[in-house]
């Protein structure tokens, strides 16, 4: 039995000199013979030597044992430290875009009005290394300190009977080039106008002298019912060419930027190569975290690399809510063709090509007919690729350590682009008619995204 005044591991060999003796307490005296603290023992040095007792014997098994818990406490502090520089990618030093291009008049006009397509771009110190993080703060919240811009919402009634909606917003001053410009934005997957990042981009582009149209996809605003039995789909344009058309009729002397935000890049993308009279006072089309195969997506889509199966998994649930969602008028209405097997498929399913065969009804229509965007500079002059070395899908937060600053580097970039874009147009009008024409051409042709 372990000795009362053996608590707390000490040192045993001093024991008896200390305050103990064979095993019984010893009351220490002052030099006046009385008694201090009465049942007290009095230990001049404590160690964290283990021992045991048996029949009055004791083994000591020395400092190593706890060196070693030392020793795995180091090791496990460092084991979490490495797996966070590691996933944080904190080792990573900044850098600027790699842009591909062709070298072009044009090109070295943009690269020289365009700084921050040749600076560094610099994420969060902490975390904004990890493009995982980007992309889940956006997902999450899109934006910090987001605005809310004042709009006008019009509604479109389709020959479906469908009706498509979109947002308009005023310029909040003029631009600086003096020319009413109007943006036609198309959001991503499943987005609205009363998306933070979208807001986000809206106010400034607003703040810049820009008109902005955001298209709302058909289906994805919470509070607006559904007038045919029909959702958005990866690849139909019919609600942005609406939109559009709206915009040139409303604004005849209004020039138009494309804009479109990863889904959205390939709809505005397909809807220029559709037909050449799309592309009428086009002077520019920007085409931000588009994806570029879509036949080879749903392979990659599948493979838990990179998170990519768990980035489908959420899509899928996404886009399973919206459709559950809107189901009383889809099942209600006497043309649709949803039924109840349809529906538990929907349920069941854990990817957007098992959604996609089982209500959507449409397969992704649009897959551009190239293999790389970069293989693109050597077909067209006037095309500039730019990808950076940090940031997430929509993300590119910028700040010092921390905290995210409210407005992102694409947001900034994207109206850094279209400003110089007018006042080349609008300095060399010669230029603009030949650029035009050739871009006509070439997008009938192939259906080539533009990357700004």
């Amino acid at each position: 039995m372990l000795p009362s005044c053996a608590v707390g591991y000490p040192d045993f060999n001093k024991l008896d000199k200390d305050g103990c003796s064979n095993g019984v307490p010893r009351r220490s005296s002052t030099p006046g013979g009385s008694d201090q603290n009465p049942g007290e023992l009095r230990i001049a040095r404590w160690s964290f030597t283990m021992a045991t007792f048996d029949n009055s014997d004791i083994t000591t098994f020395g400092p190593e044992l706890p060196a070693m818990f030392d020793g795995m406490k180091l090791a496990a502090v460092a084991t979490v430290l490495y797996i966070i520089v590691r996933c944080l990618n904190l080792k990573s030093t900044t850098a600027p875009p790699e842009i591909t291009y062709q070298d072009t008049p044009l090109s070295r006009y943009l690269l020289k009005s365009c700084p921050m397509l040749t600076k560094e771009y610099i994420p969060p110190l902490l975390w904004g290394k990890s493009g995982h993080l980007q992309t889940a703060l956006y997902g999450k919240m899109g934006r910090v300190n987001t605005p809310t811009p004042c709009g006008v919402r019009k509604f479109l009634p389709m020959q479906d009977g469908a009706t498509a909606t979109f947002d308009l917003f005023e310029a909040l001053g003029d631009h600086s080039t003096g020319d009413d410009v109007t943006m036609v934005i198309c959001p991503g997957i499943g987005n609205h106008s009363e998306k933070n990042y979208i807001r986000t981009f809206v106010d400034h582009s607003q703040r810049q002298g820009y008109r902005c149209a955001v298209l709302n996809h058909l289906g994805a605003l919470p509070n607006v019912d559904l007038t045919s039995p029909r959702m958005f789909t990866y690849g139909c344009t019919w609600e942005y060419a609406a939109m559009v058309g709206y915009i040139k009729r409303a604004f005849p002397q209004t020039l138009l930027v494309v804009v479109g935000f990863s889904l959205g890049g390939n709809i505005v993308c397909k809807f220029l190569g559709e037909n050449r009279s799309n592309q009428d006072r086009v002077i520019c089309c920007v085409s931000v975290c588009q994806g570029y195969s879509a036949l080879r997506a749903q392979e990659t889509f599948l493979q838990w690399d990179q998170c990519r199966r768990l980035y489908n998994f959420v899509l899928a649930d996404n886009m399973r809510k919206l459709i559950l969602s809107h189901r009383s008028s889809l099942l209600n209405m006497t043309s649709s063709n949803i039924g109840d097997a349809d529906m538990s498929r929907l349920y069941a399913a854990t990817s957007l090509m098992q959604i996609d065969d089982s209500i959507m009804r449409h397969k992704q229509e649009c897959v551009c007919g190239v293999e790389s965007p970069k293989r693109e500079r050597e077909k067209m002059p006037d095309v500039i690729f730019a990808l950076t070395h940090h940031g997430g899908h929509l993300g590119f937060f910028e700040g010092a350590v921390l905290f995210p600053q409210p407005l992102t580097w694409m947001d900034k970039v994207i109206v850094e682009y279209t400003d110089a874009i007018c006042h080349w147009e609008k300095g060399r009008p010669a230029c603009r008619k030949s650029s035009r024409q050739h871009m006509n051409s070439f997008l009938e042709n192939t259906g080539v995204t533009l990357s700004g």
